[in-house]
Parts: C-alpha cells; structure tokens; sequence
C-alpha cells in the first residue's frame, strides 16, 4: 500500500497491505530491553489466530506517512473480512473468503486479489501455514508476543508482523492488538484496533458490496 484514503482523497491502492494494531501497555513501550519470546508461543499464536471464529472491532490505520483513517472492521474465520470507512472516506475494504476487493466509490473503481497474495493472508488465508512462514521475533514486555510471517519464495506477499498480548478471556489466551503490514514497495502500514467483540453474529452478506462499475454506467 502506498498511501492511505483519506477525507479528501482515496486512492486506489490504498488498504493494500492492511495492518491492525491497538495500544500497549505503557510498560511495552517504556521497557528497553528486548524480552525473548517463551517457548510454545508461536503454537499458542496460531491457536488463538484459530481460535477466532467471529471478531468486531473499531480501528484506526495509519500510513507510512502518518495519515490516518478510522472505522469498524468485521471478521469472520474463514477468510472473510470487512473494513467500513468512517463517513466521508468513499472507500470499502472486504474479502468473501477468496478474494480481497478495494472498492473506491469517489472514482468507480475496484480492484481485486487473491486472498493469498495479500499480507492479511497470514490471517485470513485457511490454506496459509502460519507457523510455516512465522518466526517470533522478541518485544519489549513479557506479555507481549510478536509472529513475523513471510514468505521467502513469494516476496511480493510482503510481510506482516502480527502482536498479541497475554489475556486469558481472548482465543487461545493470546489477544490479536495489532499488525504491521510492509508490501514488497516496503510501504509500511498500521492499523490499531479497539473494542474488539468476540463471538459476535455475522451473516455472511456482511461480506458483499455494491459494485459501483455497475451503477455508475448508464442505461442501454
């Protein structure tokens, strides 16, 4: 992803390399040494990555140049994921389970990708072997675990470092707080999330969009 939508303008690569992110603990920010990861972390990655059938949350995503946008984001295992823009950013971010779209509604225009090709991959993708392609890589607090996933045969997948934190009322005891996502341009992305809901009811329509190539054309 190069740059981000914002009120103004929403380009079309934006939410490329989706990232999710949410704030840690000041202690894991302060903390100055980095803290190796505990053995078994990364199987207790992949279980609680496994472990989320169902999640809503808000988010806030910023770009490699500090632009940012917020909105909800709806997932649902496996594959599908939704993130709605706040009001006045034209622009719509979701996967059925197959294929990622960006549609961007202030110019008509969608583009679409297999879900693998993407970094959400690691997340969304069910074919995708996390713990094949992840490696832990160390934090600043003990309770803070980071999985760094790419794929050296496929460098155009980019990367994406997924942060949990310890917290035995999420999936597998890991929380899912953020992501930081680099596509193969090195363009770096962030997306923080709060209020996550587990659990939660989704229908899988939450996952369809209005194409605007199709409204946009007119008759005959």
């Amino acid at each position: 992803m190069n740059t981000l939508p914002s009120k103004k303008t929403t380009p079309i690569r934006a939410a490329l390399a989706l990232s999710l992110a949410a704030a840690l603990p000041a202690s894991a920010i302060l903390a100055p040494a980095p803290v190796e990861a505990a053995a078994g972390d990364l199987d207790k990655a992949v279980a609680a990555l496994r472990g989320i059938s169902t999640m809503k949350a808000d988010f806030v995503q910023t770009d490699r140049n500090g632009q940012t946008v917020r909105g909800v984001m709806t997932l649902k295992r496996p594959g599908k994921i939704r993130f709605e823009y706040e009001k006045g950013v034209p622009m719509l971010v979701v996967s059925n389970g197959k294929s990622m779209y960006m549609v961007d509604y202030e110019v008509n225009q969608v583009q679409r990708w297999p879900i693998k090709n993407s970094p959400l991959g690691a997340l969304l993708d069910p074919s995708r072997d996390v713990k094949k392609y992840g490696k832990l890589v160390p934090t600043s607090h003990p309770d803070v675990v980071s999985v760094e996933v790419r794929d050296t045969q496929r460098p155009e997948f980019g990367v994406i470092t997924l942060i949990f934190a310890r917290d035995a009322s999420s999936p597998g005891g890991l929380r899912l707080t953020h992501w930081v996502a680099l596509d193969s341009q090195n363009h770096r992305t962030t997306v923080r999330l709060a209020n996550q809901r587990y659990g939660v009811a989704v229908a899988d329509s939450a996952f369809t969009f209005r194409d605007p190539r199709r409204s946009s054309r007119r008759p005959g």
